[in-house]
């Protein structure tokens, strides 16, 4: 009957120190090579998709802002010169400005140039086509900036933690079988101490992978505005007419 009270205390302490192997401190202070190896590469992996998420979400807010601001005051500028002159005026970061100002850029750049090759080999529709198209690709490639790392992060990361995961599982059965304890209690903690590393994979990956998708579908819905208003400037270039103007 005195023997009874003993071996509670000790089950109780075996789940304890089963819990205490299954932490996170517990996981770092039994890390070597490999481990600090994939740890750090999620680390970074994790910082570079806060960072892109920050920098495409504040820059598609402004756009968002500017975007409709820019293009009405542009058509609603009765002299031409003024309106470019507002497009000038915009921050370097404003997309709809630079491909608005390529395009009189490359109409007042041909029209300077009446009567040369330049001229007879292109036309001025087709010189500011030319500009247009050129202006719309590199706007669209900086919406892009970063994208591609959310990408590779949503893509990788679950494959990163998995092989932290399987490096730790690893370790774990030779330290169960050095000590030749093979109870719930002894497999538990190394087991669910390398798991942690798939979580922290997943905890990296899906962030990254929601992000990717709402910028890219934010980005569709820009650039499907760079092309409208490219289209409308080509136009209002190559014959000199405004948008709206031929109807009235």
């Amino acid at each position: 009957m005195l023997q009874q009270p003993t071996t509670q205390p000790a089950a109780g302490g075996n789940n304890a120190e089963a819990l205490n192997q299954m932490s996170f401190g517990n996981l770092i202070q039994h890390f070597d090579f490999v481990g600090w190896i994939v740890f750090i590469t999620l680390v970074v992996f994790s910082l570079f998709s806060v960072y892109w998420i920050v920098v495409n979400f504040v820059k598609n807010m402004r756009l968002r802002g500017s975007a409709d601001r820019v293009t009405t005051t542009f058509w609603q500028t009765p002299n031409a010169q003024d309106a470019i002159r507002y497009m000038e005026e915009q921050p370097k970061s404003e997309p709809f400005s630079k491909i608005a100002l390529d395009a009189a850029q490359a109409a007042a750049h041909h029209q300077r140039h009446e009567g040369s090759r330049l001229a007879e080999s292109l036309n001025r529709s087709e010189f500011v086509d030319r500009a247009l198209r050129q202006a719309v690709t590199r706007e669209s490639a900086k919406l892009d900036n970063g994208l591609t790392l959310l990408a590779t992060v949503g893509a990788t990361a679950p494959f990163v933690g998995l092989l932290g995961t399987v490096w730790g599982i690893y370790h774990a059965l030779i330290r169960i079988g050095s000590t030749g304890d093979a109870s719930i209690s002894a497999v538990a903690g190394p087991v669910g101490e390398a798991l942690i590393m798939t979580a922290l994979g997943l905890f990296v990956a899906i962030p990254a992978v929601l992000a990717y998708n709402f910028f890219s579908r934010l980005n569709r819905v820009t650039n499907s505005k760079f092309d409208t208003f490219a289209h409308d400037l080509h136009d209002f270039f190559a014959t000199g007419s405004r948008v709206g103007e031929a109807s009235r």
